[in-house]
């Protein structure tokens, strides 16, 4: 990264946003995994020492989201939305297609998304903004989470934790544990 705030042979023309900070160690290969960062936030975003972001992985936040990367940690063509707060620990691992989100960014019961795609038919199909209420994320020290699992608003994954591929994490897993599954359900403790 130079002054700049842009990446040397990036395939993709944009820039890291200001609010974002990058440890000197830290390596982001593409400036594209910042094209749908809207936070407002003086500090919005932050890559600890010797992580990375490899392959599209996306920080798509809204105006208030924050986002912060632990030391050594390892994103690989995932995705993170935030609207809160997401932090994930250290030494982290995070396989293909993973999703980790901290909002649904529509409402949970039918009638208030029926409500919100009335809404968006009468802006001509433009989406209005509605707020959602979102539910920050915390994730410890040296998880590994497999390939396209998901997880949603709210929950906590404890330290030197794995979350087996294809996972929906809806509830908070202890430290130590295997989980897998839709939902994802502890099958094991790690001694």
């Amino acid at each position: 990264m130079n002054k700049a705030r842009t990446i040397e042979g990036d395939w993709h023309v944009g820039v890291i946003p200001d609010n974002v900070r990058v440890d000197e160690t830290a390596y982001i290969e593409s400036t594209f995994c910042f094209h749908k960062f809207n936070s407002q936030l003086v500090t919005a975003a932050v890559f600890g020492r010797g992580s990375s972001a490899y392959r599209q992985t996306i920080l798509d936040t809204g105006t208030s989201g924050y986002v912060s990367i632990g030391d050594f940690t390892m994103l690989n063509n995932m995705q993170i939305i935030s609207d809160s707060r997401v932090e994930i620990g250290s030494h982290c691992l995070f396989s293909w297609n993973v999703v980790i989100m901290d909002t649904r960014r529509v409402p949970s019961s039918v009638a208030g998304r029926r409500a919100l795609l009335d809404r968006a038919i009468q802006h001509n199909m433009n989406w209005p903004d509605t707020p959602v209420d979102a539910q920050p994320i915390r994730i410890g020290d040296n998880v590994w989470i497999g390939f396209e699992s998901v997880v949603l608003p709210g929950v906590s994954i404890g330290r030197d934790s794995v979350i087996g591929a294809r996972s929906v994490v809806s509830e908070d897993i202890p430290e130590r544990s295997i989980a897998v599954g839709s939902p994802a359900r502890v099958i094991r403790t790690i001694s």
